[in-house]
């Protein structure tokens, strides 16, 4: 079995992307939500963009996100990837996708098993969905917040689309995620950092050791 891929999300600094570039990552993440501590704007993501250019997809995670500033990120930064995180319908995915000419992610937030069975509705709009622990009621952050599904529910999924997991995913645990998921693709972001927003080169390369071991 090849080794799942990896995607390390909400980069912000050179030292960061240059430690997920070392590490082969094969995405990386930039953050376009004025709430997450992660978020960067379209100048810096842009050279964080060109840096990454031929090394790593890079991936614009958007929250519920208008046309226009989805239009004015694009404008600026080179994405290879759209993954969405709030509420969005998959009207709006593949409509985001046409309009852009990109691949459009769908992040879910999973507490039950029905949370998995929505991920069908978005086949033939998205590219894929990353399954995230649903966060608690009235949180500020749709993802990034280090809370864990029951992996044990994803055993033997088989949705309609690629999937992706992520949500408290670390250098520590990430293994046993795999074994037990058998996920083909792994999100990680909170589990890198030193403190919210920083992340630990050291960490990163942890965790992309750990997946392909």
């Amino acid at each position: 079995m090849a080794a799942p891929l990896i995607k390390i999300c909400g980069i912000s600094t050179p030292d960061a992307l240059d430690a997920a570039l070392a590490a082969r990552a094969d995405f990386i993440g930039l953050v376009f939500f004025a709430k997450s501590p992660r978020h960067v704007e379209a100048a810096r993501a842009a050279a964080l963009a060109a840096r990454a250019a031929g090394r790593a997809q890079v991936v614009g995670l958007f929250v519920d996100a208008e046309p226009d500033f989805l239009d004015s990120v694009l404008a600026t930064v080179r994405l290879d990837h759209l993954q969405f995180h709030g509420r969005e319908t998959p009207a709006q995915i593949a409509a985001a996708s046409a309009r852009h000419g990109l691949p459009v992610w769908k992040a879910l937030g999973v507490r039950t098993r029905a949370d998995l069975a929505a991920a069908d509705q978005f086949a033939g709009a998205a590219a894929r969905v990353l399954f995230d622990a649903k966060p608690p009621e009235g949180a500020d952050l749709p993802g990034g917040n280090g809370l864990r599904i029951d992996w044990t529910m994803l055993r033997g999924l088989r949705p309609a689309l690629p999937w992706m997991l992520a949500g408290g995913l670390d250098p520590d645990n990430v293994a046993e995620a795999i074994a037990i998921t058998g996920a083909p693709a792994v999100d990680v972001s909170s589990g890198v950092e030193s403190a919210p927003g920083v992340k630990d080169p050291a960490r990163i390369t942890a965790f992309c050791d750990a997946v392909r071991a």
